[in-house]
């Protein structure tokens, strides 16, 4: 891409905007270029950038940018530059055996996060069940702010968890804390740069995990439930309470402010539980999961996890139509949207599409102020019947065979901008370049082209050095990938000096969490070893 055509990125970008003043609230108001964005706020469609058909506008106040009026603004960066920003997200972390007569199926995983909203929206976990030896994978795409998305990167771990708990352990559980003992340890975060923690509204959040394994205590399940079962319920319940957190009274005015932007701010979630060669893989909404996947004739093939849940989903069509009235059919999505307004058909948080408008009303009137709260108030035309959106997850279960090499999940920022054929091509890649570095000099074979090959894929990456996190080479191609596939450093560099108001237009967040098999050990299992 030469240097006009980035400039152009800009000079169209800034062109289209048009600003909307209503009351003290500035709104962007813009059509998306190569994503589509979650939440539309208004029904008109101004003038498109280009041909395509996907359009959104921002939920988030926007403001304009005012390094874009001046004529002095640099586009370029250099490859050093480019590097600093793309790898600030990342993470890597070897698993370490959790006994050492049973090897981990897990090596290791790479993380990374790029993002386009600010503050960005998306959020990522890691953690050990210590209660099962299980790893838990998460990816939350949040919408309409980050706080529903930070709510649940937090919380929907230890519901699992609790739900995979013993019924003699929830026992012990609930005597420690009616004796004010020190609780069993129930996870093993490895966290990630950046993460963080609402410490304030802690003792809530334990008070109502709390009442869940109260409950599950009153079903005498011995064993507690099965993986299936426990994400199926962890989904909904925590869905649940989030909603009913700010239903009920609460005289703390940050925890109350608080719940009030979880609830109406929303978050697509996708989490995967490895334990062995059992892998189960829950998802509600956009964010995906698939498997990287070797063939015994070396050829390289993806297997998906998990659907879309959206307007382009027959299956979910389905089950909105039975769920609602047939005089709804025609209403339930409009411009492939959700009531025209949303793009997942499933999420967390979003009660203004699942609660009945007499209640949101009730909700809002006790004295919120939901303009410096930045809470959004929209109730769709043909909104008769709700709720519209559930957090119910589908869940999926693959057993892990020795030709499963890795598994990917990211946020739809990813998916909207490479195929999932292209993902599995680009971490294989990855792989190969990194054994190429570490195989000895001297036992490379004397293969000229593929040096050649790799020194000109480095030049037009505009790289001195390879990446050695595999979701920061996703990323990397994702936003500098022309429509060839081919990457541009020039449009890598423009994408990543995109000012604030403008990013969005052209890219989504982008999380994306990379974890690696042990085919040793998935192999020693099936020989019983």
């Amino acid at each position: 891409m030469s240097s006009t055509v980035s400039y152009w990125i800009l000079n169209s970008a800034r062109n289209s905007i048009a600003t909307l003043q209503g009351g003290r609230r500035l709104y962007s108001r813009y059509i998306s270029n190569r994503n589509k964005l979650k939440w539309r706020l208004f029904s008109r469609v101004p003038p498109t950038l280009n041909s395509s058909p996907c359009g959104g506008f921002s939920l988030c106040k926007a403001y304009r940018h005012t390094s874009t009026e001046e004529d002095d603004f640099h586009l370029q960066l250099s490859p050093e530059q480019i590097n600093e920003v793309l790898r600030a997200g990342e993470s890597t972390h070897k698993i370490l055996d959790l006994e050492s007569r049973v090897p981990n199926s897990v090596l290791r995983f790479e993380s990374n996060q790029l993002a386009a909203n600010s503050p960005v929206e998306d959020r990522r976990g890691v953690a050990s069940c210590l209660q099962t030896n299980g790893l838990m994978f998460g990816i939350f795409d949040g919408h309409g702010g980050h706080a529903c998305a930070q709510a649940v990167s937090e919380r929907l771990f230890y519901y699992v968890a609790v739900s995979l708990m013993s019924h003699q352990t929830l026992e012990h559980m609930e005597g420690a804390m009616e004796s004010m003992k020190p609780l069993l340890p129930i996870l093993h975060w490895l966290k990630h740069p950046g993460d963080s923690i609402y410490k304030d509204v802690t003792s809530v959040h334990l008070d109502h995990l709390r009442v869940y394994w109260q409950e599950l205590l009153d079903l005498h399940m011995e064993m507690g439930l099965s993986i299936e079962e426990a994400l199926m319920y962890s989904f909904q319940r925590l869905d649940s309470d989030i909603s009913l957190e700010i239903q009920a009274p609460l005289e703390d005015e940050v925890t109350k402010n608080l719940s009030l932007q979880v609830a109406f701010s929303g978050a697509t979630a996708c989490m995967a539980h490895v334990d062995g060669i059992h892998l189960h893989v829950a998802n509600a909404g956009d964010c995906r999961a698939i498997l990287g996947v070797q063939e015994d004739n070396g050829m390289w093939s993806c297997l998906p996890l998990t659907r879309d849940h959206n307007a382009w989903n027959q299956a979910e069509l389905s089950r909105l139509k039975r769920e609602h009235p047939e005089s709804e059919d025609r209403t339930i999505i409009m411009e492939d949207r959700l009531l025209g307004v949303l793009i997942p058909c499933r999420a967390f948080g979003d009660v203004q599409l699942k609660w009945s408008k007499e209640l949101q009303r009730s909700i809002l009137e006790r004295g919120f102020n939901t303009e410096a709260l930045n809470i959004y108030q929209f109730t769709p035309p043909h909104y008769y019947t709700p709720p519209y959106l559930t957090a119910e997850p589908e869940v999926t279960y693959h057993r892990l065979r020795p030709q499963d090499k890795f598994l990917v999940l990211a946020s739809d920022g990813l998916w909207d901008m490479l195929s999932n054929e292209d993902v599995v091509r680009l971490v294989v890649g990855h792989l190969a370049e990194a054994d190429w570095h570490k195989t000895d000099l001297a036992q490379r074979p004397a293969n000229l082209g593929l040096m050649q090959s790799l020194l000109l894929q480095r030049k037009a990456s505009g790289l001195h050095e390879a990446d050695q996190n595999a979701a920061t080479r996703l990323i990397r191609h994702a936003i500098g990938n022309n429509e060839y596939g081919e990457m541009e450093a020039e449009r890598l560099a423009a994408m990543l000096t995109l000012p604030e108001d403008l990013a969005r237009m052209y890219r989504d967040d982008i999380t994306v969490t990379v974890v690696y098999f042990n085919s040793e050990s998935i192999g020693a299992y099936y020989k019983g070893g």
